[in-house]
């Protein structure tokens, strides 16, 4: 009778990160990714729940305590806000264990600029939210609290298509100029749609707390810059469709344009939320999901532009 023997877990455990594989690397990525996505769903929770002073002041929760403190504010605005504080430090753990994995895996200087920039992120984001509830949650200050959101989406998307990749092999263009042109100047319509989509909720009901009122919002009239917002979106569906049809015609890459199509599938579900959002005035429940897609969609966006241009062949 033969017997098997099992190392121990904290053996393998030690094993694995003592030259993190390839599979490890995007693992932790993708968490990372979830994480910068995930945080601006729990972000968008605090500013349609009124939580948004929970904890009114940084990087305390109250003056003289670092945890919620009864009485101070409704437990459930302190419980919701306190929680959204404490998942930057998740996230925070998911880009260091990220920079640890690439740098003991020796990987190329790129992949290990674009773990750093997502930590430096994070932290620049936890400051813009300590100083945003210090002003009040004025409009301006939460909405440069989410445009840096989408930007680290961005960087952790790209981070983990890179992450695949040979870093000894050359990087090759996989698409036609023109369909590079367009994937940039799609990319630049969606920037337009987060920045007009932001002066939208400024001007909007969901000031972030409930004694708050419209003190401190944008002063434009909500109805004319949710135009300016739909004009920017169907732009960035004009952008993306001439993407999938150049991509189609010159015979791009399997998996490029199969991205190019799970874009398109996700742009028409965040419309289709935005129309939502629009006719039923604008209800709490509509906004973590309009929220969530808009990290999905620029995830997406940043998928199709890193497939127009890798480093073959891919690492398995």
């Amino acid at each position: 009778m033969s017997t098997t023997t099992h190392a121990p877990a904290s053996t393998s455990f030690r094993e694995a990160w003592r030259n993190p594989s390839i599979g490890l690397q995007r693992l932790l990525a993708l968490l990372l990714l979830i994480g910068q996505g995930g945080i601006t769903v729990t972000g968008s929770l605090v500013r349609v729940t009124g939580s948004g002073l929970g904890c009114d002041t940084w990087p305390l929760c109250h003056e003289g305590s670092l945890v919620p403190v009864a009485g101070a504010a409704p437990w459930i605005h302190q419980a919701i806000e306190f929680g959204n504080r404490l998942l930057t430090f998740v996230l925070t753990a998911a880009a260091v264990a990220v920079i640890v994995a690439v740098y003991r895996a020796g990987r190329r200087s790129e992949l290990k600029w674009l773990a750093i920039a997502s930590l430096a992120g994070i932290v620049v984001q936890a400051i813009i939210g300590g100083i945003s509830v210090r002003i009040d949650l004025r409009w301006w200050a939460v909405a440069l609290h989410f445009l840096p959101s989408m930007i680290l989406v961005w960087i952790a998307a790209l981070l983990y298509m890179r992450i695949a990749e040979s870093d000894d092999a050359e990087p090759q263009r996989r698409y036609t100029p023109s369909a590079r042109t367009m994937t940039v100047l799609a990319a630049v319509a969606l920037s337009l749609i987060l920045v007009t989509g932001t002066m939208v909720t400024g001007s909007g009901p969901h000031s972030g707390d409930a004694a708050a009122g419209m003190d401190g919002r944008l002063e434009l009239d909500t109805r004319m810059l949710v135009y300016v917002h739909a004009a920017c979106m169907y732009l960035y569906l004009f952008t993306t469709l001439a993407t999938v049809y150049i991509l189609r015609r010159s015979n791009a890459p399997k998996d490029a344009f199969n991205t190019s199509l799970v874009l398109v599938a996700a742009l028409v579900l965040q419309w289709a939320i935005g129309v939502t959002q629009f006719y039923l005035g604008v209800p709490r429940w509509t906004v973590p999901f309009h929220i969530a897609m808009s990290s999905v969609v620029v995830a997406f966006c940043a998928f199709l532009y890193a497939h127009g241009r890798r480093r073959l062949p891919l690492l398995v």
